[in-house]
């Protein structure tokens, strides 16, 4: 399994690669999450070359059923943030 890498310990590992502060690479590391957030809201594609991509994605409307009882159910249209890496493994 794929080891699970917390918010806090991407801002340690960065701090200490760079060599700055925890405080000054948490406020980096913030700023960059937010900007990407809101200008993706505004449908705005970011792309990092050498990392990927992010943008919005849309999920048409469409039918599922209730795991519990079955019944089948109508799942709205719903947007959300992809990212699609650009990094060769």
């Amino acid at each position: 399994m794929a080891e699970v890498i917390s918010k806090s310990a991407l801002v340690d590992k960065v701090a200490e690669a760079a060599g700055i502060s925890k405080k000054d690479t948490k406020a980096v590391v913030d700023a960059l999450i937010s900007t990407v957030t809101e200008e993706v809201k505004k449908d705005a594609e970011i792309r990092l070359i050498g990392f990927g991509t992010f943008k919005k994605a849309q999920r048409a409307a469409r039918k599922g059923r209730n795991p519990q009882t079955g019944e089948v159910i109508d799942i709205a249209a719903s947007e959300s943030l992809a990212f699609k890496s650009s990094v060769k493994y």
